[in-house]
């Protein structure tokens, strides 16, 4: 049995790996996306802050 500990664990353990396999440093990474979710992100956008769509909007950045 998983207690509440291990699941938010486990949690922040697969939006880390998420982050790494989409080429985006995990601190960095949640720092942003953490600060946006407090300044009030709209939760019908919260699929924005996903690491593959927070990799891919920083990559047409990099290139402007």
């Amino acid at each position: 049995m998983q207690t509440p500990r291990t699941i938010r664990t486990n949690r922040a353990s697969s939006l880390i790996e998420t982050a790494k396999l989409n080429d985006v440093e995990p601190l960095p990474y949640l720092s942003d996306v953490l600060t946006k979710i407090v300044n009030g992100h709209p939760n019908s956008q919260i699929d924005d802050l996903m690491p593959w769509a927070y990799a891919a909007k920083h990559e047409l950045k990099a290139v402007a």
